[in-house]
């Protein structure tokens, strides 16, 4: 992605890399200032794109952003500057500044296979606070347009992407083949960073993979890390939507802490196989 100009091209950027940021506004405006109301900067940990003004108001507003970011806390605050001798400006008016800080601490997922139970879970997800990386070996699968927070990865061998991912990634395995499902969760396993590797398919599927996992070495620690059958206890059918939903709301569990839910993850849907 090029080098963002404006405020809106940095915000496409930091949703699509995850990155946290804050979006400043000028939300009022009396007197003589530099910019009008509706003025807007993006500020990072690092950069800012493009401007409120320039001058002391805006490195005032660059650091109060990035105060913000630095606490880890999505939210808003409003602060009020008079254009003075104080702040080293002498416009004689003041403006009224909005910072809405985004991206704190969004979750990573990454959903390896692009078959009808991905594509029905993937709007799902997009509508969350989290960021997606969406693999499989077959381009043509892939939708047209995807939300910002979604990246497509394309890649002949999914499993090498399983090194690829950052540390507290969550894995969503649902690709067509059963030994390449085998291959990502065998590579997930070996590292400890990736706390959640959900599984679609049947109990008899879990079972199987279980014991090859265990002939291979991975120990009880290791093996609770994986989640299958995949999804939501108490929410039937085998329709793509019907999965998809039952695994939106084990997702939207875990990101709400709900501890009883990630306790009981194993026993999830375990009533009926998983198609994908």
């Amino acid at each position: 992605m090029m080098q963002p100009t404006t405020w809106y091209e940095a915000v496409a950027r930091c949703q699509h890399a995850a990155q946290p940021y804050v979006l400043v506004t000028v939300i009022g405006a009396a007197g003589s200032t530099p910019r009008e109301t509706g003025s807007k900067m993006v500020v990072t940990n690092v950069e800012s794109f493009d401007t409120i003004g320039g001058g002391h108001l805006e490195y005032d507003a660059i650091s109060t952003a990035r105060t913000l970011l630095a606490k880890g806390h999505i939210g808003t605050e409003i602060c009020s500057y008079p254009l003075s001798s104080k702040l080293g400006q002498c416009c004689g008016g003041a403006v009224k500044v909005l910072f809405d800080v985004c991206n704190i601490h969004q979750q990573h997922i990454a959903i390896f296979g692009a078959g009808h139970v991905a594509k029905a879970l993937v709007p799902i997800l997009s509508q969350l606070p989290v960021h997606i990386s969406w693999i499989d070996s077959r381009a043509s699968l892939f939708p047209d347009a995807m939300p910002g927070n979604v990246v497509s990865i394309i890649e002949d061998a999914p499993e090498t992407e399983v090194r690829q991912l950052k540390d507290n990634s969550w894995l969503i395995v649902l690709t067509h083949d059963h030994q390449l499902d085998y291959r990502i969760v065998e590579q997930a396993l070996k590292f400890p960073s990736l706390p959640f590797v959900g599984l679609i398919g049947s109990d008899t599927k879990a079972k199987r993979f279980i014991t090859k996992l265990q002939h291979r070495g991975f120990d009880d620690n290791a093996l609770k890390r994986l989640v299958t059958p995949i999804g939501m206890a108490g929410i039937p059918g085998k329709r793509p939507i019907e999965v998809a939903v039952s695994i939106a709301a084990q997702i939207i569990a875990r990101i709400h802490n709900n501890s009883d839910t990630v306790m009981n993850e194993t026993s999830a849907a375990s009533s009926t196989a998983q198609q994908v």
